[in-house]
């Protein structure tokens, strides 16, 4: 087996989930540095926030289809003597070094987002079933309490329970990697949820920001 291919695909995955697509939107078009306003994520929920939707919206598309192209990088590339086990494997490692990129993008700092948007590309190419029920869970909970961050962390905590026991999900690597966004998802919402609890989180406007 040539390793050199599942570590270029590696490297290409990190540099992939690097590019910064909410900093660099906000710098090129509005001169603004999102990180520096709002709550300060670089993240497609501050930039609609800051910026509006017009921004905020092709960065959050940007984001998923970060994590879902990185997964397909496997395709891009020749494993005829890998097998379909360790295939999904190599795709699993894939999804980590994307949003390891996102958290601590190379072109912006190391300084990224809360890996959401690029988690969501993620289960789309891993757990497309599994992410209809979570988005669905994710609506609910923003519909009625305006918390993109509780939404986030709610929907985070039920994935692994939909993957493995509704869906049910058998292979090792892909139910672990829905336990670790168990913990990962809350883990980067730490102080949201300290805000949550003094009652001082930001609620989403289901409209446009005023210039």
């Amino acid at each position: 087996m040539n390793y050199w291919i599942p570590l270029i695909e590696i490297i290409l995955a990190y540099l992939i989930g690097s590019i910064p697509s909410a900093v660099w939107v906000g710098k090129m078009f509005y001169k603004t540095d999102v990180r520096e306003h709002g709550s300060g994520n670089a993240g497609a929920t501050n930039v609609i926030r800051v910026l509006g939707y017009k921004a905020g919206i092709p960065v959050m598309l940007f984001d998923i289809f970060k994590g879902w192209f990185a997964v397909h990088l496997v395709y891009l590339f020749p494993h005829d003597t890998i097998t379909p086990v360790n295939l999904t494997w190599l795709r699993i490692i894939l999804a980590i070094a994307v949003v390891f990129g996102h958290l601590f993008p190379v072109f912006a700092g190391f300084k990224g987002g809360k890996g959401v948007g690029t988690l969501a590309g993620v289960a789309i190419a891993l757990y497309p079933i599994a992410l209809l029920i979570v988005l669905g869970i994710f609506v609910v909970t923003l519909l009625i309490s305006r918390y993109v961050s509780l939404s986030s962390i709610l929907a985070g905590i039920s994935f692994p329970f939909i993957v493995i026991f509704i869906t049910g999900q058998t292979h090792h690597g892909l139910m672990l990697l829905t336990i670790f966004v168990g913990f990962f998802i809350p883990a980067t919402h730490i102080k949201n949820i300290k805000r949550l609890m003094k009652g001082t989180e930001n609620k989403f406007l289901f409209k446009r920001p005023s210039a």
